[in-house]
């Protein structure tokens, strides 16, 4: 019995060894072209980067457990990285509406120095503007995308990225003044 099951199994034809390439190495090589853009993104958007770090950790993280190769692309993680910031100020709004601050937390001298008088103006006055016209700067300008790439991270339509763009350089345009 046993030599019928040997010569079985000479006969039949060579099963092809599976792919040795890892499972993952789609997902892998996502993070590592592009983990510093999206911190970058979400540091724009949420304003530290430790912060930052941990949203586009925990993006990556959540598509480990559901990735299907070839499915998930730059753009979807792009709105994940995207709505995770939108998450955290979220949060942070609602803990500054049950804190009452004494005072506001000043910038070291140092890092006012540093970060210099002109970009600290710029900063603070995209920090005033509407979330939809923070987001839709911080993509085209930062990462030079386009309005069809935005529409699609943002879930808008192209013509929405140019009016939400235009009334934003309006708005930082009008804050500014001769200052910028």
């Amino acid at each position: 019995m046993d030599g019928e099951i040997l010569r079985l199994a000479e006969r039949a034809p060579a099963v092809p060894a599976p792919p040795t390439a890892h499972p993952d190495a789609e997902l892998v090589a996502l993070y590592r072209d592009h983990r510093l853009s999206l911190v970058r993104l979400a540091l724009l958007l949420v304003g530290d980067r430790e912060t930052a770090e941990d949203i586009v950790q925990d993006v990556f993280a959540r598509l480990h457990d559901k990735w299907r190769p070839g499915i998930t692309t730059l753009s979807y993680v792009r709105t994940c990285v995207l709505n995770g910031s939108r998450s955290v100020l979220r949060r942070r709004a609602m803990m500054l509406r049950r804190t009452t601050w004494v005072s506001e937390a000043e910038s070291s001298a140092e890092a006012a120095a540093l970060a210099g008088e002109s970009r600290r103006e710029i900063l603070v006055a995209l920090g005033r503007l509407p979330r939809r016209q923070r987001e839709a700067l911080a993509l085209r300008y930062y990462l030079d995308l386009h309005d069809a790439e935005i529409a699609e991270v943002m879930r808008i339509r192209p013509g929405t990225v140019r009016s939400t763009i235009t009334r934003a350089l309006t708005r930082l345009l009008h804050e500014l003044g001769d200052k910028a």
